[in-house]
């Protein structure tokens, strides 16, 4: 009888020191993403920026301070913002160096439009 319990002790010490050692290890804690880094293709500041742009050019056409070449040479330099952000997009991750590229060529840009509709060229008034 004895000896029914001692191997029953042996199997029973047996079974849970394997099971001890399969115990998963806790999942490492994911690391914090900083706020301030953007992900994926998502460019809020970007797509405010040249909707702004486009705004701007429109103005300035319905003002006059834009000739319809100043507009049309402005809209085209737009186009090839978008094409940039389109291109940066293509992957699923638009990086940051590429996200600088953009924001470069719409500061650019931007100034581009300032510098036609402040200089003195204005599109001929219709003569209604």
């Amino acid at each position: 009888m004895k000896l029914r319990h001692v191997i029953a002790a042996a199997a029973f010490a047996a079974v849970s020191a394997t099971s001890f050692a399969q115990t998963a290890t806790p999942a490492p804690t994911p690391v914090p993403v900083d706020p301030g880094v953007q992900r994926g293709t998502n460019t809020p500041l970007i797509d405010k920026h040249e909707a702004s742009q486009e705004q701007r050019i429109k103005e300035g056409k319905q003002s006059g301070e834009l000739t319809r070449h100043e507009a049309r040479r402005l809209k085209g330099e737009q186009k090839a913002v978008d094409r940039a952000q389109t291109k940066a997009a293509a992957d699923g991750t638009v990086t940051a160096q590429e996200r600088q590229h953009i924001r470069k060529a719409q500061n650019k840009a931007g100034k581009d439009i300032y510098r036609q509709k402040h200089d003195g060229a204005s599109a001929p008034s219709s003569g209604k």
